[in-house]
């Protein structure tokens, strides 16, 4: 055997005897990214939260071509009303002032905002002046009369808009009221317009009303 063969005799069997080490490695390499792989958290979670629709935050606002005479920023605002209870709410309402003499002088401002979830029909200060001029002082002198006209406008539980659709609810008074109406246009009692309403304050939803609801004798 000469030389050339030897030479070529010697790499072969280097060749064999890398290449099992070689096999080995890649497979071992392999194995480990596989291990890795397998054994790596897998975060497929996902933020199922639905966001509010824009039908959803409509129904929640406020509604009525008075609610534009409510300011933006302030106690007096929507956001200022919904931090404080409904008599308190009120008095921050220029709009409502009548109805905030009368409910002080009838002693309700505690029991208003001592309440739980309530609803008030809160009449404006023109409604109060669609009222003969002797019958509304005889009203503001009368404190039984008058406590009697002031709790037929609240119900002992919030009601959404939609279930003005056709309502009837019992008052505090204890007689019963109807509501009626729908896309943001509501009467009470066949009578009353609702002028801004679904308005927010921490114990009661308001609704304002264009005339004030008298309880049957």
């Amino acid at each position: 055997m000469n030389a050339h063969r030897i030479r070529r005799s010697i790499v072969a069997i280097a060749a064999a005897a890398v290449l099992p080490l070689a096999v080995t490695a890649c497979s071992s390499d392999s194995s480990d990214t596989a291990a890795t792989e397998a054994t790596a958290p897998v975060n497929n979670e996902q933020d199922t939260t639905p966001e509010p629709t824009e039908d959803a935050t409509q129904a929640d606002a406020p509604f009525g071509t008075a609610c534009a005479d409510v300011p933006e920023e302030g106690d007096g605002s929507f956001d200022g009303m919904a931090e404080d209870p409904v008599a308190t709410a009120a008095s921050n309402n220029p709009e409502l002032s009548t109805l905030v003499d009368a409910v002080d002088q009838a002693d309700l401002v505690d029991t208003l905002n001592n309440s739980e979830d309530i609803t008030v029909f809160a009449p404006t200060n023109d409604a109060f002046d669609k009222l003969p001029e002797d019958d509304l002082k005889a009203l503001l002198a009368d404190k039984d009369e008058l406590t009697k006209v002031l709790t037929y406008h609240v119900v002992g539980e919030r009601l959404a808009p939609s279930d003005l659709e056709d309502g009837e609810f019992e008052t505090l008074e204890t007689s019963k009221l109807t509501t009626s109406g729908s896309d943001e246009e509501y009467q009470v009692n066949d009578e009353s317009n609702i002028v801004c309403g679904n308005v927010q304050t921490s114990n009661a939803t308001v609704y304002i009303v264009d005339t004030v609801l008298m309880p049957k004798s």
